[in-house]
């Protein structure tokens, strides 16, 4: 076989630091677009990407040439960057330290895209922390609640 080929999908969450509320509906687009971008330009695919104002959901393609913490880095990093020059109200803006990352079968893939699709009314009921256990537990990934939140 000549060609190395793959379709690995990981299902990304991460929140801004100490969850503060600062994604902002007049830029969460432009930001999605911006985390989009730079995911194209380490060889991933974004299928969907959404979130509300203190945390992230991206399904993407993970591609063969990068570990998942290089990717979320420069995902994190480079829109951290860019978020800033957006004005004031961003200026002290900054991605918490950590991340969640999960592999996703092709089976699970439609919905996923439509949970990521329908945040905010998800987020009218649970908050982000109890979504992010569940989502720990769902994907079977034991934690130490001390060490989860920074």
């Amino acid at each position: 076989m000549a060609q190395s080929l793959s379709n690995i999908l990981i299902h990304m969450i991460f929140s801004t630091k100490n969850r503060e509320p600062v994604i902002l509906p007049e830029i969460a687009q432009q930001l999605y677009s911006y985390m989009s971008a730079t995911a194209r330009e380490y060889g991933s695919y974004v299928h969907e990407i959404g979130g509300v104002e203190d945390h992230v959901h991206i399904l993407l393609s993970l591609p063969r040439t990068i570990s998942v913490s290089e990717l979320v880095e420069n995902i994190k990093k480079t829109s951290s960057k860019w978020i800033k020059t957006k004005g004031n109200v961003y200026t002290a803006f900054a991605w918490q330290g950590g991340y969640g990352a999960f592999s996703i079968g092709q089976s699970g893939y439609e919905n996923l895209r439509t949970y990521i699709q329908t945040q905010k009314d998800h987020h009218k009921k649970i908050s982000f922390q109890e979504e992010y256990r569940m989502f720990l537990k769902k994907y079977g990934v034991p934690y130490d609640e001390k060490y989860l939140w920074d």
